[in-house]
């Protein structure tokens, strides 16, 4: 009877025990579940954090890279462009322009085919006036004259100057002046005429030749058309011209160098106004140094401002005090960033543009659009 009861007690034992385990196989399993589908859900938004970081870095990427990619398209053909600087007729100062600018399809020097500014300047000056040009005593300052230069140096026009002359030019036939003081300069337009001409009148030899706008043609200023690329092209190689050097921007022609060696041969001094300009009666006023008139724009220790347009339609600024240490082409000019530009010659040189780098109209750089300066016998001479 014991030995029965034992056993159901046993067999009791072991059920209990299997149903215990049977339900804690149950549990186990609902764990694993509960934990897969939290493992599951975590990476959910791991996965979209990756994700969104990943489209933010390829969008700022994107947005990076575009800017960038277009400053390195913009930036490196710049050196080459900037040599494509448009004309800005706005630069010109008011009443410099005596008309309309036309636009007119032009042929350059270098066959290039494109559109010219056909600009006819007023003659005269409209941001200063001209003079004085001679003084008239031996005794007078530099205020009452203008300068000369010759290619050597740039001379102040004060009566000392004049009673220098003859050692100046290791010369003795140099005398300006009669026993008073006195110096002997052009007095009326008839005067003014005959010593303004390649072949001097005798009788006005040792005189300081000056001129006046009173003194052209019904006291006019003489207009001077002239075309110039309204935007430039640059040449295969850099060139001097015969004829006109460009345009200020106060309406006055730049001409080619005066002729020294004429002048001073005929015992003359063909005198210029402070801004390096002086009249002839066929050409009117114009320029043959650049002194610093006219400018517009700002200038810097290392820099100066613009004053005028080349023929080839590149601008031109006023000259460096140290142009040795401005890294200058041939030519005198150089691209600081904001597009090629000339520099002018320092006066003393007789020349205000060295040489042009850009395609200039066929033609227009030999004559420039003035008129021809007379050649033979003063009037009255032709005969006899």
């Amino acid at each position: 009877m014991l030995t029965k009861t034992v056993a159901r007690l046993l067999a009791l034992g072991m059920m209990l025990a299997l149903i215990a385990a049977a339900c804690g196989s149950a549990g186990s399993d609902e764990g694993a579940q509960t934990i897969a589908e939290n493992t599951t859900a975590d990476p959910a938004p791991d996965t979209a954090e990756t994700v969104d970081p990943d489209t933010d870095v390829a969008e700022t990427t994107t947005a990076d890279s575009e800017p960038n990619t277009n400053e390195v398209e913009t930036a490196d053909p710049e050196p080459d462009t900037a040599a494509t600087t448009e004309v800005d007729l706005d630069l010109f100062f008011d009443g410099a322009l005596a008309n309309e600018v036309a636009t007119e399809s032009c042929t350059l020097s270098g066959g290039a085919e494109t559109q010219c500014y056909t600009i006819t300047v007023a003659g005269n000056p409209v941001t200063y006036d001209t003079g004085p040009f001679c003084p008239t005593s031996i005794t007078d300052t530099a205020e009452a004259g203008g300068i000369w230069f010759d290619g050597n140096g740039v001379y102040e026009l004060d009566g000392q100057f004049f009673t220098n002359l003859a050692e100046l030019y290791s010369d003795d036939n140099w005398l300006m002046y009669d026993e008073d003081g006195n110096i002997f300069r052009t007095e009326t337009a008839e005067e003014f005429d005959l010593a303004a001409r390649p072949d001097v009148d005798p009788s006005l030899q040792n005189h300081c030749v000056e001129g006046q706008l009173d003194w052209l043609e019904n006291g006019e200023a003489i207009p001077s058309t002239l075309q110039i690329p309204t935007e430039p092209v640059l040449a295969e190689t850099s060139a001097t011209t015969r004829g006109n050097l460009g345009v200020t921007l106060d309406g006055i022609v730049i001409a080619a160098s005066a002729p020294v060696d004429a002048i001073l041969s005929a015992y003359t001094i063909a005198a210029f106004d402070d801004c390096g300009g002086h009249y002839n009666p066929n050409d009117g006023y114009h320029l043959h140094g650049a002194t610093g008139c006219s400018e517009v724009g700002d200038s810097s220790d290392d820099e100066t401002a613009m004053f005028a347009y080349a023929m080839d339609g590149f601008p031109v600024h006023s000259p460096l005090a140290d142009a040795a240490a401005a890294n200058l082409d041939e030519c005198n000019g150089h691209d600081i960033g904001d597009g090629y530009h000339y520099h002018a010659n320092n006066a003393a040189e007789n020349l205000v543009i060295q040489c042009l780098i850009g395609q200039t109209v066929a033609g227009a750089a030999d004559d420039g659009g003035r008129p021809e300066r007379p050649d033979g016998p003063p009037p009255g001479d032709e005969e006899g």
